[in-house]
């Protein structure tokens, strides 16, 4: 059977009207397509690098085989993000502890902490930390870390901290044998390029408008926590992505403009250097992306046996909505392709 065989529904074709279908249609309906229960978790606040407090949720079944450990894309919360709650699901249905948690700067984390994002840079070494807490209340190795879109490109982050551990956290009690490896879905890896190609997209202007909106909501839910941290008219400038990070983000990590954050926390570079297994689903047709880094992504898988790129027509972003027909040939009780075939994919490297 070719587990990665993948296609659409005929009317979501199109890379755009799928993600528009996934996030405002099938958000609404998640539910009733997904037939394992909503799990037993636990919620706790664990540390991250530099102590800083994530809020998580925790479920262990009996006889736990592995810990995936995920979160979620460049807005939202644990609360709302049904996504990732379907990951929640299906994982525990199928033996494994789950870490799933709200990212610096959202959610619970939020209210936690005033540290922003980075896009990586900190957040990698969050999920080795967040590995190291669970295994100390009883989630076993071997710890997988997984996202999507923007937490997909967190999450590769995390694989290249998994593999510099000694270098950094030897004071973790987990070692780097114990962290097996990573998936992603439509990973962002190179904001230098993708954001102009969004910006200047006759629809996708509006779906960066948008994402900006939503920006601003966690940048007002952050002050209103810790007003103390924040320059409320530096939120009030924010009108674009750019300039979220430009007037909010840059400045506290030291950078000295956005294009250079963007080159130092895009993770396409971290991609030649993994030497954990890792699984890249791509959609050729993801309307936030830039194009050209298709061709560059499937150059890069070429040259590194670590690298399982998955690269389909389409997809869209974040959708990977299944076709009945699909989901009969590639035995799937359910539309949720792409969490289905990175479940299966986690099981066979465990073995």
């Amino acid at each position: 059977m070719n587990t990665f065989l993948y296609q659409p529904p005929w009317g979501l074709r199109n890379g755009l009207v799928m993600t528009l279908y996934a996030a405002l249609r099938t958000s609404q309906r998640w539910q009733v397509l997904t037939l394992e229960p909503e799990p037993q978790y636990n919620e706790k606040v664990l540390r991250g690098a530099d102590r800083v407090p994530l809020f998580a949720k925790i479920a262990i079944p009996d006889h736990p085989k592995g810990t995936i450990v995920g979160t979620y894309g460049i807005t939202g919360n644990l609360d709302n993000q049904w996504f990732l709650s379907i990951l929640g699901r299906k994982a525990v249905a199928q033996g494994y502890a789950v870490v799933l948690f709200d990212w610096r700067a959202h959610g619970k984390t939020a209210e936690l902490s005033p540290t922003l994002t980075s896009d990586g840079l900190y957040e990698g070494k969050d999920f080795v930390h967040l590995a190291a807490e669970a295994k100390a209340i009883g989630c076993p190795a071997p710890f997988w870390f997984t996202g999507y879109s923007l937490g997909g490109q967190l999450a590769l982050w995390a694989m290249k901290a998994a593999q510099t551990l000694p270098a950094w956290g030897s004071e973790l009690a987990i070692d780097p044998t114990e962290i097996g490896g990573g998936a992603v879905i439509c990973p962002s890896l190179d904001s230098n390029r993708s954001l102009p190609y969004l910006e200047k997209d006759q629809i996708g202007k509006y779906v960066e408008q948008a994402i900006t909106k939503q920006l601003k909501i966690l940048a007002w839910q952050s002050y209103q926590y810790h007003p103390e941290a924040f320059d409320r008219t530096a939120i009030e400038r924010v009108h674009s992505i750019r300039s979220f990070d430009h007037e909010l983000v840059i400045g506290r990590l030291g950078f000295a403009s956005v294009e250079e954050y963007y080159d130092a926390s895009s993770a396409l570079p971290l991609l030649p250097h993994l030497s954990k297994p890792t699984l890249i689903l791509y959609a050729a047709d993801d309307p936030l992306f830039e194009p050209s880094i298709v061709s560059d992504l499937e150059a890069i898988a070429a040259q590194n046996q670590s690298i399982n790129l998955v690269l389909t027509q389409h997809g869209g972003h974040v959708g990977y909505l299944s076709s009945t027909a699909c989901q009969r040939q590639v035995a799937d009780c359910d539309p949720w392709w792409a969490w289905n075939r990175i479940l299966e994919w986690i099981t066979a490297q465990s073995r």
